[in-house]
């Protein structure tokens, strides 16, 4: 399992929600956080040769090797972070070959807004079906994250609703 964050920030409410996800995957299920987001350049259909930039190769070999992803995005003016989208960019290609192809995907965001990221987990499920992942079709948001994380844990209803996406997002893929 791979981890995709839209956060750079170390101490973000995106990080600790996804933190709350690979604590709450099943026994036996590993997960990483990548930290390769940060290097990649932004998406440009010239440097995506046959030999890409070293830091593109890394990326989409590390979302290749993974079962499945865990995307935890904020909300940025009511929408996903450009580093998520640039991420997601560089792994729907090569077409026919992408990192992405297929891959289960599921989603969180956390925002400081009522609204749980609402704008951000839908814009994050379109953009990963358009780039040919299979995102989960429930996804989990955090509404006034800052807040609901000031005591360092979550509310039980929201760990349990995390805690539910990452049994389906284990499972469904084996039952295809």
């Amino acid at each position: 399992m791979l981890v995709l964050l839209g956060s750079l920030r170390p101490d973000s409410t995106s990080r600790r929600l996804a933190e709350a996800a690979v604590a709450a995957l099943p026994d036996g299920v590993r997960a990483e956080i990548s930290t390769l987001l940060p290097s990649l350049p932004h998406y440009d259909q010239d440097l995506d040769t046959d030999t890409p930039p070293a830091a593109v190769r890394a990326f989409r070999e590390q979302v290749a090797a993974a079962d499945a992803l865990v995307v935890a995005t904020p909300e940025f003016n009511g929408s996903l972070p450009g580093v998520l989208k640039n991420a997601i960019d560089w792994t729907s290609r090569p077409r026919g070959a992408a990192a992405l192809a297929g891959k289960p995907v599921a989603v969180l965001g956390a925002s400081a807004s009522p609204k749980a990221a609402q704008w951000a987990r839908a814009d994050a499920v379109r953009v990963l079906q358009v780039a040919g992942a299979l995102p989960l079709e429930e996804t989990v948001g955090l509404a006034s994250a800052t807040a609901a994380l000031e005591g360092g844990e979550l509310a039980e209803d929201v760990r349990g609703r995390v805690a539910e996406l990452m049994g389906r997002l284990v499972r469904e893929p084996l039952a295809a």
